[in-house]
């Protein structure tokens, strides 16, 4: 018997009787756990609380019998040996109540013989009790099994070691397209459904099986029935010597997840690229122009000064016109870096698109079928129309040269809705209403490690000589500070179309009529003003310009420097005219400490690039004062009397 204690039910009415039983079985037997009833209800209630090894009855009793007690047990269902113990009964009634369901009797004067029917009653229980148990186990294996078979979450497949396939699931079939009867008929082998590029893998799938009875998961593709591919993983194991079974994980929507998310990130490395690009483009566009405003001013002021017919005036106004140029370069500069100063208006995009018509044929020769889908329900968007008219004329320019030997050129716009999924897809984008331009082409395309940078500064497919780089990314700047998106769809051959996402700007108040023009005012004057500039030679140009045309000025270099000089100035200042971005304290800054002392003082802002203290997301505050570089003396000079003279002078607000 096993360590387990031995749980025996005596039916017995003679106590003396029970104990000997008892005494002798736990001696032979070992540990015994017992107890003793004399009728029916005792019966019931010990065999439903316990659970019992073996049932030892007596055959006749005052008020209960053995075949009373077996009845009871049979109608209990319990499976436990029932053994006749009695020194009454024959064996005719013995074996009478063996065919009841008894599995044997023994006589009480001949009790050594119970100790085999007892361990012999007892191990076969046990062993139908475990037959019982592993039963249960195979069919709850069974039914789990038949649940991931009849799931559809796995492909399934059976199959011998040739690759023949016994059986498969409906999962798998629907992956592989072919029906049970033709893969089950033997035509079609699971091995010929690999592609030859993955069939190496495979045979190292089959080594392992040979060896190990298993092989490790691999991902491998199948040929379907149409000829189409499906990426899969899958795992191997040995059923028996003759079968082993295949589970298969269609791969489809995980690899589409896998490109998506690398299209993500390419998308967000992009952009990260693209702003930190922006950020030095428009760094350098602050510098350069403080270089260009001496270059310019100097030279008109040179030139103005030797007239018309002196030899060097030709020299000097060449000069000029290279600075110009080069002026016009660090504003598309500033339009890609997203740093110049915009006047958005809330408009109709097909108006101001429509309205570039004319200048567009003239511009694109007559080689270029162009064409206008412009949508007449359009919702307004705000943006700076002078800036949308050089998007489209980058963009149209870009897709004339795709085009050298002519063809069909289209610019669209229309209301669209972009959903939660498209902003997912592309980054920088938001949901909501949108208002849609686009410029298509068919001209030769575009393939994607050019689309990739297509909108880097200096970044040109175009011969030497031909291009500066800054047209695409000048157009990406400027959509960008609107608010906006842009993507590209092209292919080699096939064309390119450029798509701007606009956000609707339907909550937005309606547009003011557009102030009249400032009636003509003197270049001269005599007030006294405050000159706030760290760049050194820009200060000194400043000033020699001021000077020469009668201004009174007071120079710093700093913040601090002009706060100390307006201190010690005990007459009137009527103008400052201060540098955006200056070391340690901002030109705003500067403003506000100034007008604390000076509340009449108002305050012209100049910068080389635009500053998030005066410009608030690229866009002018309106009321406030401010003169973009490269400056002139003609463009500085027209300034600062506009700020003089204005009858009305809104001061700038403090920062919140």
């Amino acid at each position: 018997m096993s360590g387990e204690p031995l749980r025996i039910l005596i039916v017995e009415d003679s106590e003396a009787d029970a104990t000997m039983i008892l005494r002798l079985l736990s001696r032979e037997l070992g540990e015994v756990r017992a107890e003793r009833v004399e009728e029916s209800d005792a019966l019931r209630s010990a065999l439903g609380r316990s659970a019992w090894d073996i049932v030892l009855s007596d055959w006749t009793m005052p008020r209960f019998s053995a075949s009373a007690a077996l009845e009871v047990v049979k109608k209990m269902g319990v499976d436990v040996p029932f053994v006749i113990v009695s020194g009454t009964v024959g064996e005719e009634t013995a074996v009478e109540a063996m065919r009841a369901g008894a599995q044997d009797f023994v006589l009480k004067d001949r009790l050594s013989r119970l100790i085999p029917v007892v361990q012999r009653a007892v191990l076969e229980r046990r062993e139908r009790e475990a037959h019982r148990r592993a039963d249960a186990a195979l069919h709850v294996s069974n039914m789990r099994f038949k649940r991931l078979v009849e799931s559809g979450i796995v492909g399934i497949v059976i199959a011998d070691p040739t690759g023949r396939v016994i059986d498969a699931n409906d999962s798998y079939l629907a992956m592989v397209g072919y029906t049970r009867e033709e893969l089950v008929n033997g035509k079609i082998r699971w091995s010929d459904m690999t592609p030859p590029s993955r069939r190496p893998r495979t045979e190292i799938a089959r080594e392992q099986m040979r060896t190990r009875g298993v092989a490790e998961p691999w991902e491998k593709e199948y040929v379907r029935k149409d000829g189409t591919r499906v990426p899969v993983l899958v795992g191997v194991a040995a059923l028996d010597e003759k079968s082993n079974i295949s589970f298969v994980v269609d791969m489809t929507e995980l690899k589409v997840a896998k490109d998506s998310l690398r299209e993500t990130e390419a998308q967000l490395r992009q952009a990260q690229k693209m702003e930190a690009i922006g950020l030095l483009a428009g760094g350098i566009a602050h510098d350069f122009n403080n270089l260009l405003s001496v270059i310019l001013s100097l030279s008109w002021m040179c030139a103005s000064e030797l007239g018309p017919t002196h030899p060097m005036r030709a020299d000097l106004d060449q000069i000029r016109l290279a600075g110009e140029r080069a002026a016009e370069l660090t504003r598309q500069l500033l339009a890609f870096s997203r740093q110049q100063v915009m006047q958005p208006r809330r408009v109709d995009l097909s108006l101001v698109v429509g309205g570039t018509e004319k200048m567009l044929r003239r511009l694109i020769g007559e080689d270029v079928d162009l064409k206008f889908v412009l949508a007449s329900d359009l919702g307004k968007v705000l943006v700076d129309p002078g800036q949308v008219e050089q998007v489209v004329m980058n963009l149209v320019v870009n897709a004339r040269d795709a085009m050298p030997n002519g063809g069909k050129l289209t610019i669209e716009t229309g209301n669209v809705l972009l959903d939660g999924d498209y902003a997912c897809e592309h980054i920088g984008t938001s949901p909501g209403p949108h208002v849609m331009l686009a410029v298509s082409d068919n001209g030769s395309g575009m393939d994607a490690a050019t689309q990739a940078r297509i909108f880097d500064p200096f970044f040109t497919t175009k011969d030497v000589g031909k291009g500066t780089g800054l047209g695409l990314s000048t157009v990406f700047g400027i959509v960008k500070q609107s608010g906006g998106s842009i993507w590209v769809y092209s292919e080699v051959g096939m064309g390119t179309t450029f798509k701007i996402y606009l956000p609707h700007r339907h909550d937005e108040p309606a547009d003011k009529a557009p102030a009249p023009e400032p009636p003509p005012v003197s270049r001269n004057g005599s007030e006294t003003i405050l000159l706030v500039e760290d760049d050194e030679d820009v200060r000194e140009l400043v000033r020699t310009i001021l000077t020469r045309q009668g201004y009174q000025v007071l120079d710093a270099r700093t913040g601090e420097e002009a706060l100390g000089v307006l201190e010690r100035h005990p007459g009137a200042v009527h103008l400052m005219v201060t540098d955006v971005v200056m070391p340690k304290m901002s030109g705003r800054e500067v403003a506000e400490r100034v007008q604390a002392l000076r509340p009449s003082v108002r305050v012209l802002y100049m910068s080389g690039y635009t500053d998030h203290s005066v410009i608030h997301h690229g866009v002018l505050e309106a009321g406030v004062a401010f003169l973009q570089k490269p400056i002139t003396p003609a463009n500085l000079m027209q300034k600062i009397r506009e700020v003089l003279d204005r009858a009305s002078y809104l001061p700038p607000r403090a920062n919140s």
